[in-house]
């Protein structure tokens, strides 16, 4: 069990998946990039949209990852970045896995603005 203030910690957003491609040489490995409505600033002071690149494990479960395209999906976003397959992976999108492994995303039951705190 979790406290309500260690909950408070997770910074979960909804961001839209932009793209959804397989990781070559990966059997489990789906890369995503997620607008969550950041940016960055460049040297210059100019704001630059950014875009998040996250790797999921849930490759058996689309065999066409291109159905993603275009989904609102809740994303932990203070993760720390991790590598794998040589890839940053900058958070991790929440899913949902029931009986039998029965497995599917998580939306928003209506369009909300990229980067809507989850709480």
């Amino acid at each position: 069990m979790i406290t309500i203030d260690q909950f408070g910690v997770c910074d979960i957003r909804v961001g839209t998946i932009l793209s959804a491609d397989f990781v070559e040489g990966a059997d489990k490995l789906l890369c995503f990039k997620v607008d969550l409505a950041e940016t960055y600033t460049d040297e210059e002071g100019n704001l630059i949209p950014r875009v998040r690149q996250i790797l999921s494990g849930i490759r058996e479960y689309y065999p066409d990852p291109s159905v993603l395209v275009g989904l609102q999906v809740p994303v932990l976003c203070n993760l720390p970045t991790r590598k794998l397959r040589g890839l940053e992976s900058e958070g991790m999108i929440l899913y949902a896995v029931g009986e039998g492994n029965n497995f599917t995303t998580i939306s928003p039951s209506t369009k909300i603005a990229n980067g809507t705190q989850v709480g």
